[in-house]
């Protein structure tokens, strides 16, 4: 097996909305109240929701920019690559990064949609969550057959409407949801509750997939003020254990042993430490704390109810003897600042390519397929799909780094290293809604 044989499917990439999203898929007499998008007075574009604004993060779209100009600042959409928002761009980022299939989540809505939690109208909140979930299934997924694996989010403050709305997108084939990794962080009841319980049974009868995503829900604490932000960037990916502990330890997967949980963007090389871990914990504490796996040690657990993600992990790739082959997934990240676009395939390769072919095939788009219930092969010839032929589509596209189309991070035009305070201005600043210039 060489490099350009690989079949590629993305369980997390992250789509930036287009500006027209609503146009086609909220009722007409509703229109004008769904979130729209406007223009700051620095220039850049932020989606606007019943007087909260929302703006588009740098580092969420930096894909095709030189690395000195990744950054926080936020972004106008003639700063950032088409592929990001257009879809018929977007075929061609993955065709040239040799990728077949992808998970796209949420930007603006927040990886849960838990931006409309915070909703003054819910019962207009709902109709613009069904919209959403509509433009991502039958506009972004289905106008590129066997290209996406649709995500739909939830009205997370009303669990009736959360049931409701799973088994709508599910009748629309829809197989995985976003959810927060822990909403009781949201405010909203913890996984422990039982609150939940209705939606799982959904989900679990219908085969949908749970994807929490880091940062959906507990977000990775910030360090000291004057720490260097690499320290937050660092720990983000990693943070997903704490969330996972408290899944594992749960009751979800003793009275839903078949719904599944996929750990998006957490990496793979702390999993065999946490599983030790959590053994010894059983096995050691539980004749005092009372937790009861039953047959089972929580190891175990994990390994039959987690799917578990990376984008790079050489470590994790290493040691795949200690978790579920049949349940690690290769991840993109476009078009974040942790993707390796346009060189995915000359990463990936190094690290797996040490593994029988079996288990290459199982990480880069098997298991993605049997897990979210995908099989992009009944609308696309598989020859076609390999990185290899995909890349031979894709022969028009340039992947040169463009520069100056935002400029450098203002945190670092003096050319001191960006601190977690710096960052966290920032974000403050580009959430006022004092900078908002017009909606259009």
């Amino acid at each position: 097996m060489e490099m350009n044989d690989m079949i590629l499917i993305s369980v997390d990439d992250h789509v930036i909305e287009p500006p027209n999203l609503f146009k086609n898929h909220m009722p007409a007499s509703m229109l004008d109240q769904a979130p729209k998008m406007s223009s700051m007075r620095g220039g850049q574009d932020s989606w606007v929701y019943e007087g909260r604004s929302v703006p588009n993060i740098g580092l969420n779209a930096v894909v095709g920019r030189p690395p000195e100009e990744y950054g926080c600042e936020p972004a106008a959409y003639g700063q950032i690559r088409k592929g990001t928002y257009s879809l018929k761009e977007r075929i061609d980022d993955m065709n040239v990064n040799g990728v077949l299939s992808a998970i796209c989540f949420p930007t603006f809505p927040m990886f849960a949609g838990t931006f409309f939690l915070n909703a003054t109208d819910k019962t207009l909140t709902k109709t613009v969550i069904s919209a959403y979930n509509d433009w991502h299934i039958d506009e972004w997924c289905a106008g590129a057959p066997g290209r996406f694996i649709p995500l739909a989010i939830l009205p997370l403050w009303d669990i009736e409407a959360c049931v409701a709305e799973a088994k709508r997108v599910a009748a629309k084939g829809c197989r995985t949801i976003s959810f927060p990794d822990v909403p009781s962080a949201k405010g909203l009841p913890s996984i422990h509750s039982g609150y939940w319980d209705p939606l799982w049974r959904v989900l679990e009868d219908n085969n949908i997939v749970l994807s929490v995503h880091i940062g959906s829900g507990a977000a990775a604490p910030y360090p000291a003020a004057d720490a260097p932000i690499d320290v937050w960037i660092v720990n983000m990916p990693m943070f997903i254990a704490n969330a996972t502990s408290e899944w594992l330890f749960s009751d979800t997967f003793k009275k839903f042993p078949n719904l599944k949980i996929s750990l998006s963007e957490g990496g793979i090389g702390w999993v065999p430490y946490l599983l030790e871990r959590a053994d010894f914990t059983y096995q050691h504490h539980k004749a005092w704390t009372n937790a009861n796996f039953g047959d089972l040690l929580p190891s175990e657990l994990f390994k039959r109810n987690f799917v578990t993600c990376f984008i790079d992990d050489k470590f994790g790739l290493q040691n795949t003897q200690h978790m579920n082959l049949d349940k690690i997934c290769w991840e993109n990240d476009y078009p974040h600042s942790d993707s390796l676009w346009p060189n995915a395939p000359e990463a990936l390769w190094p690290t797996i390519k040490h593994l029988p072919r079996e288990a290459i095939d199982k990480i880069t788009h098997l298991n993605a397929m049997r897990e979210f219930g995908f099989d992009p092969f009944r609308v696309l010839d598989r020859n076609d799909c390999t990185v290899g032929a995909l890349r031979a589509k894709a022969t028009h596209v340039d992947t040169r780094p463009v520069a100056n189309q935002g400029g450098h991070n203002p945190s670092n035009r003096d050319g001191r290293p960006v601190t977690s305070g710096d960052v966290a201005k920032l974000f403050a600043a580009s959430s006022s809604n004092k900078d908002l210039a017009g909606t259009t």
